[in-house]
């Protein structure tokens, strides 16, 4: 009898505990206990699969119509599937950055870092440019290294976004638009030379070593002694960076650098001190005057082509008045 009041007083109890009632349900007995220990268990078991290899299956079972079941558990993937696909990426231990993906990532990243400099045997292939110099010239352009289509050309400033020519005609140097093949003419025409800082060809200076551009500023310290032009005109910002650096061991400072004519105590070719021709003093020559101009390549874009003109206007001014003043010389002797 007491078991059948059990049974028949549970679902008065449960009911009152789903709608929360205030009263507290009278505690069922031993009996009871055990009966409603079993049904939970019972309804446990039915809402979770069985720990075997089919029940687990099931976790990964979709309805036809896409939604899930009461009785079912969702699956991991549709539990994660609101996460964004990058922190999944990020907090997978497949996806993560093993010891020797990084090793194998740093070389690349050197390559990126090196890959400025190229080596000569990189265009061994191109012949270094010919020196255009005669002596006693009104005035030598110093470029910093032949490019990849100056080299296979043959001829100074050949590639066509190269200012070089259009800025000789329009300061003055030159009469006329020249063409790149004229270079060898440039002393016979206008009393004006051609040389570089580094002999050997490259896509740009950047594939230069400083080792390089440091060695080249002695050698041509010895050509403008052996060829003594009037001036010595500087291409660009950088060769006279180079140059400064060999001679004091540093880059020049903002106020130590300027465009234009530089001080006398900068010519480039003068007597090495102690030298016999250094003894002789002011009847010796004294080296080169030295002008810096902008750089005339297409790359170089820290000034506008408005002002590469107003820099070079001043020399492009001197160099025709000297020409001038020669064939007056050379005509009334």
């Amino acid at each position: 009898m007491a078991r059948t009041r059990a049974s028949k007083a549970r679902p008065t109890d449960q009911l009152a505990s789903t709608n929360g009632a205030s009263s507290e349900p009278t505690p069922p007995c031993d009996d009871t206990r055990s009966e409603l220990d079993t049904t939970k268990h019972e309804r446990r078991d039915i809402t979770r699969p069985a720990s075997t290899f089919n029940g687990r299956l099931q976790q990964f079972h979709y309805p036809d119509d896409g939604a899930t079941s009461p009785g079912e558990t969702a699956s991991p993937q549709a539990t994660s599937s609101s996460r964004p696909g990058l922190k999944r990426a990020r907090t997978s231990p497949g996806l993560t950055t093993r010891p020797d993906d990084a090793a194998t990532q740093s070389p690349a990243k050197k390559r990126r870092v090196s890959s400025k400099y190229a080596p000569p045997s990189h265009y061994a292939h191109l012949k270094p440019l010919t020196d255009i110099l005669e002596p006693h010239l009104i005035c030598v352009f110093v470029g910093f290294n032949p490019g990849v289509r100056t080299a296979t050309a043959g001829h100074a400033y050949a590639h066509p976004s190269n200012l070089f020519w259009k800025l000789l005609h329009s300061s003055g140097l030159t009469d006329r638009l020249c063409r790149p093949e004229e270079d060898v003419d440039l002393p016979r025409l206008y009393s004006m030379g051609n040389t570089n800082l580094v002999s050997r060809p490259s896509k740009n200076e950047a594939e230069l070593s400083k080792q390089e551009q440091a060695a080249g500023t002695p050698i041509l310290e010895a050509k403008i002694r052996e060829y003594e032009p009037e001036a010595v005109c500087i291409v660009g910002k950088g060769i006279w960076e180079s140059i400064w650096r060999w001679r004091y061991g540093r880059n020049p400072s903002k106020a130590e650098f300027k465009y234009g004519w530089q001080d006398e105590r900068e010519n480039i070719g003068r007597p090495k001190p102690g030298s016999v021709a250094d003894d002789k003093g002011a009847d010796v020559w004294q080296g080169a005057r030295v002008y810096v101009a902008t750089a005339t390549s297409g790359l170089a874009a820290s000034t506008t082509p408005a002002e590469k003109e107003a820099i070079w206007r001043p020399f492009g001014q001197w160099v025709k008045e000297r020409r001038e003043q020669r064939s007056t010389t050379s005509s009334s002797s």
